[in-house]
């Protein structure tokens, strides 16, 4: 009699092969606070744990210009990243040069990259239009800028998950 193993987040032990990467967290929350913190995310994190799926937010991370190390291990570390990109997602540079660290990821170590499209259509995202791409725009002359609008193509091309009204 053969027995089916059904794959769940956090259970290391229902892959069939060996793990190629330890994981240390099944998702990384990538938002910019300001639009969905405490509203949101705090929802969609207080679900995931406790359906035992292990996250990561990064509620006590010192700001500066660039990505701590600390962060890049972290995003290293995940298996999922879900990026919910919001209105004002493009006004962060810390939060477009995580996106070029998810894609990295995506990329190299196969993370998978979950994008929530958050009262912003995919199509602004992708060619930075409408309120998305105004802000993009206030950005100015920056050497990085062409990498992120790559970036924002990319991930907007990924399948993802538009919310409209749904959520406040």
């Amino acid at each position: 009699m053969t027995s089916s193993r059904t794959f769940r987040l956090g259970d290391s032990s229902s892959s069939s092969s060996p793990s190629i990467r330890p994981w240390n967290h099944d998702v990384f929350l990538s938002f910019r606070g300001e639009d969905v913190r405490h509203n949101f995310i705090s929802h969609l994190n207080h679900a995931l744990l406790q359906n035992g799926i292990k996250t990561y937010i990064d509620n006590n991370l010192e700001r500066g210009e660039e990505i701590s190390p600390a962060l890049f291990k972290a995003i290293e570390g995940s298996m999922i990243s879900i990026i919910v990109l919001s209105k004002n997602y493009v006004e962060s540079r810390w939060c477009l040069d995580e996106l070029l660290k998810f894609l990295d990821c995506m990329e190299t170590m196969k993370q998978i990259v979950l994008p929530i499209f958050y009262h912003v259509d995919p199509s602004e995202v992708r060619h930075q239009k409408g309120i998305f791409g105004e802000s993009f725009d206030k950005l100015g002359d920056n050497a990085k800028k062409l990498k992120w609008k790559v970036a924002l193509k990319t991930v907007a091309d990924l399948s993802g998950f538009p919310l409209a009204n749904n959520f406040r």
